[in-house]
């Protein structure tokens, strides 16, 4: 499936932010599949609040991940990848801020330890996870 902003995409990778690669099919579906399952996880609410976001960071992550590499790209930067989105799936800014925010959100987890999420947050993580778990899915089968 190509969208017009493919060119996007190419123009992203002459200004070295994303690298240009073959698409690689296998490696699309074990990244879906690791978003899968780690959706699944994410929506265990015998799970601490903070794992389940993790999960769900994670599962989202995989998945745009995936979408970018059926279009033949790879990023160094995690940012990106839900950035991209506007370009892998046609997907809004107001689709992509979400995730924009959750990364935020695990950054300073990750660099700080300061995690600050609610159960409301998470939840709209986990949806949008799964949402975007179903595009990937609908394009893959789409290539």
């Amino acid at each position: 499936m190509t969208f017009p902003e493919s060119a996007a995409l190419a123009n992203l990778a002459r200004i070295g932010k994303l690298k240009a690669e073959p698409p690689d099919a296998r490696e699309s579906a074990g990244l879906l599949r690791s978003a899968t399952v780690r959706l699944q996880d994410a929506r265990q609410p015998i799970l601490s609040l903070e794992s389940r976001f993790d999960l769900a960071y994670n599962a989202a992550h995989a998945a745009a991940l995936s979408a970018l590499r059926t279009h033949g790209y790879r990023s160094e930067n995690r940012y990106l990848v839900f950035q991209s989105l506007e370009h892998t799936l046609g997907y809004a800014p107001t689709q992509w801020l979400l995730l924009d925010q959750a990364h935020k959100k695990r950054n300073l987890a990750e660099y700080e330890g300061d995690l600050d999420v609610t159960q409301g947050f998470v939840e709209e993580l986990i949806d949008a996870a799964a949402a975007l778990i179903a595009a990937v899915h609908a394009l893959q089968k789409g290539s």
